[in-house]
């Protein structure tokens, strides 16, 4: 059997079907917006979402980074948990490319509330701390172990933004996920939130891209701050029907990827190693050993059986369950798991 790779969802391949979409697609010059399979992907999602514009990104680092130019100034400043992705994986963009600060929440497993909101923004009148701009969310949590928001708590915080006139932005890198998990219809976010990014290349398996959605307002000068950022891309249609046939084809089967992950969870709940699970929402497990010091004993015995996954650090372990995580690889996993001894 080949590697069973859990490190992210990220690590997939295209998929036979995936493939004859990229071959087969029809392609211009995007940074002129002639690439007719770009526009058919940015007018599918801004459409799902019941949003204005949608524009496409290489990556999701870029489109978040894109967003938070878009609400914010310099020397202002935006509000998100302390283990939001904006914050701690995408290499201090935040300050260098919009010169803003992050004001961190101590959330819940990534998620913050509306009352944690509105304790956090600064007085807008008081001119010796930064003028709050932007409430940044993350569904699913990447860091908190693929948890999702309530909805009806994203309704509470886009309230305190009303009241408080500040932007609202998700990032969806893996919102497909929660989707799903939860049986909710996307244009609920398309209403409360100014701008949304979703990634292609996590769970819907294409090899990149990100699209940023929003409100024509806010979108009116998204296609300057991708040019700046260096993201104006050329006959990227081939990645756009990557995109298309993944929206088309890989959304629902995320549920299975949500079981494997409950199986896994399960599975490290009996073992004798583990010290702790963290709850598993959809395709991420997190989970801690009961010895810090037997980190590098199980990953070496993972590796002796080609599995491979993700230190964290500080004890922290992440298993990611995705497309070309087949029923086979779930059962030899399953198996090294209950049988390995520390």
């Amino acid at each position: 059997m080949k590697e069973i790779d859990l490190r992210s969802d990220t690590v997939t391949r295209p998929t036979s079907g995936m493939l004859k979409a990229i071959i087969g697609a029809e392609v211009g010059d995007d940074v002129y917006k002639e690439d007719p399979g770009v526009n058919a992907l940015e007018e599918k999602l801004a459409k799902m979402f019941g949003m204005d514009e949608a524009l496409f990104f290489p990556t999701g680092s870029m489109a978040n980074q894109a967003a938070i130019k878009l609400h914010t100034q310099p020397a202002e400043q935006l509000i998100c948990d302390k283990w939001a992705h904006v914050f701690n994986y995408e290499g201090g963009g935040a300050s260098f490319n919009s010169g803003v600060s992050c004001k961190l929440v101590d959330g819940d497993r990534g998620m913050i509330t509306a009352a944690q909101v509105e304790e956090s923004i600064n007085p807008p009148d008081f001119y010796h701390s930064p003028l709050t701009s932007l409430v940044c969310l993350e569904n699913t949590t990447n860091k908190g172990g693929g948890a999702c928001y309530d909805l009806e708590e994203i309704k509470r915080i886009r309230k305190v933004c009303n009241t408080h006139n500040l932007d609202l932005h998700l990032d969806g890198a893996r919102l497909f996920n929660a989707l799903v998990a939860q049986n909710e219809d996307p244009r609920n976010y398309g209403k409360l939130f100014d701008t949304i990014s979703v990634c292609l290349s996590k769970g819907l398996g294409t090899p990149m891209g990100s699209v940023l959605i929003g409100g024509k307002k806010i979108m009116k000068n998204a296609i300057r701050v991708r040019k700046v950022l260096g993201g104006g891309m050329r006959q990227v249609g081939f990645m756009a029907a990557a995109g298309i046939y993944a929206l088309d084809n890989h959304v629902e089967r995320l549920a299975e990827d949500h079981k494997r992950a409950a199986d896994i969870a399960k599975t490290l709940g009996t073992a004798s190693y583990v010290g702790e699970v963290e709850e598993v929402e959809t395709n991420i497990v997190i989970f801690y050993l009961k010895k810090a010091s037997d980190e590098a004993a199980f990953m070496k015995n993972l590796a002796k059986e080609n599995i491979r996954i993700s230190n964290m650090g500080q004890g922290k372990l992440r298993i990611v369950t995705h497309l070309d995580y087949s029923e086979e690889m779930h059962q030899k996993f399953l198996k090294v798991l209950k049988e390995l001894k520390l």
